[in-house]
């Protein structure tokens, strides 16, 4: 094949410019949006002091919250300045009114030892010495020089203090040590008295004797069956609060059920009105569009603050909230469906000399009640998440209780449980949601394919 000469690859370059002599901009807009990007990025690190933050953070502590969403921990003290060693444990102990664990030993020669984990990790003690043993390591820490002081080689896990020695164990807890005191923190996994609490007559007992006692032990509270009582203890139970978080839960889907419905029936209506091919009067369509963006601009979380204070904390004040803001969301997007639909079904009812409800029942509402129905279906779906976070604000559900637990900043099991709950709610209403969307689809293709058919 010959080559071309100059003069024919100038005369194919002034043919086709668009191609050969394309603006600079076209030409490097891909160079351009990477160096945009990055120079966008660079300044969000400055504006945010990103690297001072993540210098600063307490990345320690997130270890200590995760393993408290999953276990919970025992703390038994032994005052040493007493006439006798006796263990102490906090108010509303896990373990119930009198605890016995089997890992508290007091020894034939007066010491006590504590297993933190099994053998492999405990802490021995009289009024003079404490021995803690831990990693294959023993440390020996004497008691009677007014300080308690280590014997012999530190160890990294092991911290001394002016008056107090800690020794830090991992998951499974740390010990502390002082000359009146030791205080053992011990960690289990899982969720402690989940079902019953201490208060309850089944606390302590094994599934197979709760099972025994339901199906045919004697009534453990005279009037009522033991089926009932379980079912009232668990229902009850102090500690996980178990009726209280579900009636929350309930409220929470009530608050977002109600909202979305009525923020649907009222955006509905003012939809036909808004929709510039549908509405006589283009000042009246401008007026509600500008509203809806005013109410759709307003976050659920303001619009739930505003009606916090007016009703007070409550359900009804997430509900409004989510009302007011569908009003606008589904406004929006259900005019702008009505803005595409095909006018020729419209023009065809028209020519009957049907007025005007007719011809928005007949010639619009086929077309467009299918996207109604999904974007409602969704809303209704992202309205479930959405009632869980204006509830801590006061509005009611469960964001209430779950901001409640967090600010004990030590109730992190009961956070997860609940968030547990609402992920396992939204997970359900995702799947209702997705179910009912796909039925629609398919008979409104079924409906489609029988117009034609029949047409």
């Amino acid at each position: 094949m010959p080559a071309m000469t100059a003069d024919q690859v100038k005369a194919i370059e002034d043919r086709h410019p668009q191609i050969f002599q394309r603006p600079a901009y076209k030409r490097f807009w891909p160079l351009l949006m990477i160096a945009g990007t990055v120079l966008y990025l660079a300044y969000a690190l400055w504006f945010f002091s990103l690297p001072q933050v993540l210098r600063e953070s307490h990345w320690e502590r997130l270890p200590l919250f995760l393993s408290q969403w999953i276990s919970y921990d025992l703390q038994p003290e032994f005052r040493l300045d007493q006439p006798e060693i006796t263990p102490k444990y906090p108010r509303f102990s896990a373990l119930g009114e009198n605890p016995n664990p089997d890992w508290v030993i007091k020894n034939p020669d007066g010491t006590f030892t504590v297993q933190i984990d099994g053998n492999a990790k405990s802490v021995t003690f009289d009024k003079t010495v404490a021995t803690i043993k831990a990693n294959g390591v023993t440390v020996p820490i004497s008691l009677t020089s007014g300080k308690p002081v280590v014997t012999g080689p530190v160890p990294g896990w092991v911290t001394v203090h002016d008056d107090e020695i800690v020794a830090k164990m991992g998951f499974a807890g740390e010990v502390r040590v002082t000359v009146d005191r030791v205080k053992v923190r011990k960690r289990f996994l899982g969720w402690a008295n989940f079902v019953f609490d201490t208060r309850s007559p089944f606390f302590g007992k094994s599934a197979g004797e709760v099972i025994s006692l339901i199906v045919s032990g004697p009534d453990l509270q005279p009037g009522t069956s033991n089926l009932a009582l379980a079912a009232d203890n668990i229902w009850n139970n102090a500690q996980w609060q178990h009726g209280d978080v579900w009636t929350k839960l309930l409220q929470t889907i009530v608050m977002a059920f109600l909202g979305t419905l009525l923020g649907g029936i009222v955006a509905f209506p003012l939809a036909f009105f808004a929709a510039r091919n549908i509405t006589p009067s283009g000042l009246l369509s401008q007026v509600l569009k500008r509203f809806f963006d005013f109410m759709r601009s307003v976050d659920m979380l303001i619009w739930a603050l505003f009606f916090t204070r007016a009703f007070g904390p409550g359900p009804l004040a997430g509900s409004a909230a989510i009302f007011f803001t569908e009003i606008g969301t589904l406004g929006k997007t259900y005019s702008e469906a009505l803005e595409n639909i095909d006018d020729k079904p419209r023009e065809g009812v028209l020519s009957t000399g049907a007025n005007g409800v007719l011809v928005q029942r007949y010639g619009v509402l086929p077309e467009v009640v299918p996207v109604f129905i999904s974007q409602t279906l969704y809303q209704w779906e992202s309205n479930t998440r959405g009632a869980t976070i204006i509830g801590a604000v006061g509005a009611g559900g469960i964001g209430l209780k779950l901001w409640e637990a967090m600010r004990t900043n030590s109730n992190w099991a009961n956070v997860f449980y609940m968030v547990l709950l609402t992920l396992l709610v939204v997970f359900i209403f995702d799947n209702i949601s997705n179910f009912l969307r796909r039925r629609l689809s398919r008979t409104l293709h079924d409906y489609n394919r029988l117009q034609a058919e029949q047409g």
